[in-house]
């Protein structure tokens, strides 16, 4: 019987593979850098200057992914915007404690290495980090066969950014008579997805290729979620709090910007609800749609009544409410 040798490649993993997606994108990558980037790509760890001009500087992290989106876009072989998701949902959480990004890191963990779309994905994730104006400055590429179904692959993202610490605790700033102003939302960002494919595709057996507002429903589906950096940079001298809106949507994230003896409350007909939850909302009860989406709304700001109007001339928000004395909670009326 001859004695045969069995290869790594054999085993379902591609080291060479591996090897030319890392200079597929070396230049994506590179885009991103800036001054603070210690050295280049590929070593054993990133390395990034501390930014100056910090009296007490507070290191910040946050870690996310964008759950069953991912399913969507191998379903549509749709790979280049969910990379932006995966830097949205990161750097919107560091700033709601007024940290500025400085750094990303990503994971993608895969069946099978197929260079080209995991290529897209992190040309994506570099856009984000460039819009979000920090470096991807590492990650990790591993090729799973046996953990991964075929076809399959996940993400996760990873952001860290520096605060001034006389400035993280954004709780006590926020007073009665406060205004709420909504930072609109791109879509349904990265929150929800399980449920939204339940109803477009088992409850109402439509395709991705079916039309939707004048475009496809993959496209409505897939856009990718805002990121909020530059309005925060711009505006974050008249801003008390911030609240990015995600899994639990408004009802569950406003009040993490608040104590426990205030109230947010919110006129629901001042929202701008975009045309996808109004669609899912004639299959979903309202206060599930409430809890589970961001129903057009991807951020709320909590500002001082003098400064409302340079916040609004600051951006393209809008008031949907105002903070009262309470028990912690938001009131939707």
């Amino acid at each position: 019987m001859e004695n045969s040798k069995i290869s790594y490649k054999d085993a379902g993993v591609d080291i060479d593979a591996g090897n030319e997606f890392v200079e597929n994108i070396k230049p994506f990558v590179k885009s991103t850098f800036d001054k603070n980037v210690i050295g280049g790509i590929g070593s054993f760890a990133g390395a990034y200057e501390l930014p100056t001009g910090f009296k007490e500087p507070v290191m910040l992290a946050a870690t996310d992914g964008v759950g069953t989106k991912l399913k969507l876009a191998i379903d549509a072989q749709k790979f280049d915007t969910v990379g932006i998701d995966l830097v949205a949902m990161c750097v919107n959480d560091l700033i709601c404690n007024f940290g500025t990004p400085s750094f990303f890191l990503d994971y993608y963990a895969t069946a099978e290495l197929k260079t080209d779309e995991a290529t897209d994905v992190v040309k994506g994730i570099a856009e984000g980090c460039r819009e979000s104006e920090c470096a991807l400055i590492g990650g990790e590429t591993a090729e799973m066969p046996g953990m991964y179904a075929k076809g399959d692959f996940d993400l996760a993202g990873f952001a860290v950014g520096i605060a001034e610490k006389s400035e993280m605790d954004r709780v006590s700033k926020v007073k009665i008579g406060d205004i709420l102003v909504a930072l609109p939302s791109s879509g349904v960002h990265s929150n929800g997805f399980s449920l939204a494919r339940k109803i477009f595709f088992e409850k109402l057996n439509m395709s991705l290729e079916d039309d939707f507002e004048g475009k496809k429903l993959e496209d409505t589906l897939l856009e990718p979620t805002r990121i909020y950096v530059k309005t925060f940079k711009k505006l974050k001298d008249k801003i008390n709090a911030l609240a990015h809106i995600t899994g639990g949507g408004i009802v569950e994230n406003t009040p993490r910007m608040f104590g426990k003896d205030l109230n947010a409350l919110i006129h629901k007909d001042k929202i701008q609800v975009l045309p996808v939850f109004k669609f899912m909302a004639e299959h979903v009860e309202e206060s599930e749609m409430f809890r589970t989406f961001n129903m057009g709304v991807g951020m709320v700001l909590a500002v001082s009544p003098e400064n409302v109007d340079a916040v609004l001339d600051g951006c393209d928000g809008y008031v949907i409410g105002e903070m009262q004395k309470g028990e912690g909670a938001v009131t939707l009326v």
